[in-house]
């Protein structure tokens, strides 16, 4: 059976899965719209955490990151990985006793402000739909190379099925269509993993096969690595690193806290029975993550490794263009591969000098869906590499977007200015928000950044330094009043997004700054898509300062943030 036929079978039996599922899963109340009735089992409840938080940026753009930056590309394995222990360690736990619906719910009512409720929706919005134009590429990546279709097409039969599941079931029908997307993601993700770790290095655990030596040699496979991509004018794989230092250190740390700052993450752990389930819940998550988060530096490894083979099969022997392979042919329709012919001599000259290389364009994304392909694989794989890359983006666009319209739903129209519409309509007003959501996110996936990894980087920075610190410090310290908090969001958001501008011209394009040289008029050297960081530390100074010359809290508040921190009680959580 051919590849497309095959890979519209395979992914036309997920979809089907999906829908299926929302089918089942339909939503009655808003219990069930917000949380799933809040009644998840914690093993299940970790599943479909892992699968939300690992999207299109997880699956497509982090192993192809790694594959081009090597050791400089392990900032986004350390921070995201890191910040994930941070949210299951510092913050799920107690949103989850407080009981609440939403991150912009606990806001307002730890700062007993609307205003403050409606800045936080606003930071969340902001964060929300430049982290879901990542997803978009990823929809339109995977559909227009693997069914043959064109970007546009495939954004929007994306677009219908996360409208099926998401609108019908909100929270219930996402949650159980992210355990279904989990499964899928993983097993595409770590079999030709396995495949292509037994055809080099004889080793059939990835992980391992990694620092294992190639097949009938004494060579181990990051010394071939290294030895083929410095041959070729390209910085050492395994000691590389980007820019400076500090930039390392401030990148890492702005994706740490973003990712501790997602709401559509933390809004998980408030769909678990119990405290208790919450924080087994983040363990469980952490185990499903990790499967997937320890095979990406060897899919990248061995992505780079049979690239640059398979165009150079010996030192110094280009392959010719006439003569290349299937994969490459399929790739260059995509426009994400392209090979400009500069001396003329028909062959593929792949180098580090930007003057005599040839491969003109190698997006970052396709390498982890070409890998397959450059490796040979059998036609099944291939298949279930793409319908993996679809389920990555659909299970984190979904969450998204609920995000997005439950803050638009329950926290500014019944939070704010409608408090007297019944359940009813309330659940009518989440599904028309999720509508409208969808339609924003699929509007802005037509103009996508250059890679999705780097427009993720940047939401993670807006969510750190707006609602990591106000959450941070509404759980840890009594002493922040509803002035401190509000300046402190507003402050930390619009130097992040300030700097962004100045630095990248259009928010959006924050590959820009990442592909780029370090800029002499970065503060300190610190890019675009690492300043959340200091955005953060903005955030927290400014809500210190401010609260210390205004009204401390009233003294229920300050009962109440106690409370949320009282071990005790690690029973039944408060009631909605």
């Amino acid at each position: 059976m051919d590849l497309q036929t095959l890979t519209y079978i395979v992914v036309g039996i997920t979809f089907a899965l999906y829908i299926g599922i929302a089918f089942w899963a339909r939503a009655g109340s808003t219990s069930e719209f917000y949380v799933a009735g809040g009644g998840i089992h914690p093993v299940a409840n970790g599943m479909a955490t892992a699968a939300d938080w690992m999207s299109a940026a997880s699956f497509i753009s982090m192993a192809g990151l790694i594959a081009f930056f090597g050791y400089g590309g392990s900032v986004f394995l350390m921070g995201w990985t890191g910040g994930y222990v941070l949210l299951a360690m510092l913050l799920a736990p107690y949103l989850r006793k407080y009981g609440k619906f939403t991150v912009p719910e606990f806001i307002g009512d730890r700062y007993y402000s609307r205003a403050a409720r409606i800045v936080a929706v606003i930071c969340l919005i902001v964060a929300s739909v430049t982290y879901v134009i990542g997803q978009m590429k990823g929809i339109g990546v995977a559909f227009s190379r693997f069914l043959q279709v064109g970007y546009e097409t495939g954004l929007l039969v994306g677009m219908g099925i996360v409208f099926v599941y998401a609108v019908m079931g909100g929270m219930k029908g996402i949650t159980y269509t992210q355990i279904a997307q989990y499964c899928v993601l993983i097993l595409a993700y770590t079999i030709p993993a396995i495949f292509i770790s037994i055809h080099l290095t004889g080793n059939p655990i990835p992980q391992l096969g990694l620092g294992s030596t190639l097949s009938g040699t004494d060579t181990f496979l990051l010394d071939r690595l290294d030895q083929v991509v410095t041959e070729l004018g390209f910085a050492e794989y395994t000691t590389s690193k980007r820019l400076s230092t500090l930039n390392t250190f401030v990148y890492t740390l702005s994706l740490m806290i973003g990712t501790a700052g997602l709401p559509h993450v933390i809004i998980r752990f408030f769909t678990v029975t119990k405290v208790s389930d919450a924080r087994k819940s983040a363990g469980w998550a952490l185990v499903f993550i990790t499967i997937l988060y320890t095979t990406a530096p060897a899919v990248a490894a061995m992505a780079r490794l049979n690239l640059h083979q398979t165009i150079e099969p010996a030192p110094g022997e280009y392959l010719s263009y006439e003569a290349r392979p299937q994969w490459f042919k399929n790739w260059e329709v995509t426009g994400l591969l392209q090979f400009e012919d500069k001396n003329g001599d028909g062959k593929i000259l792949y180098t580090a000098n930007a003057e005599t290389n040839e491969m003109v364009k190698v997006d970052r994304d396709i390498m982890v869906l070409a890998n397959p392909e450059i490796a040979r694989l059998p036609n099944w794989v291939i298949a279930l590499v793409a319908a993996g890359g679809l389920a990555a983006a659909l299970s984190t666009a979904a969450g998204l977007l609920l995000a997005i319209s439950s803050a638009i739903s329950h926290d500014l129209l019944k939070g704010v200015f409608m408090p007297d519409i019944d359940e009813k309509q309330e659940l009518m007003a989440s599904r028309v928000a999720m509508a409208g959501a969808i339609a924003l996110a699929g509007y802005l996936g037509f103009n996508p950044p250059d890679f999705a990894a780097g427009t993720v980087a940047l939401a993670f920075g807006l969510a750190a330094s707006s609602i990591f610190p106000v959450l941070m410090m509404g759980i840890f310290t009594k002493s922040i009043n509803k002035e401190g908090a509000i300046s402190g969001m507003v402050a930390g958001i619009t130097v992040t997004l300030l700097y962004v501008f100045q630095h990248t011209g259009i928010m959006f394009v924050a590959s820009t700054s990442y592909l780029g040289d370090m800029s002499p008029n970065w503060f300190f050297g610190i890019e675009p898509n690492a300043f959340g960081a200091v955005g953060a530390l903005v955030n927290f100074v400014v809500a210190f300062a401010v609260s210390k010359v205004t009204a401390p809290p009233p003294d229920h508040i300050q009962h109440m943030v106690e409370d949320i921190r009282i071990p005790a009680g690690a029973g039944d959580a408060t009631g909605h």
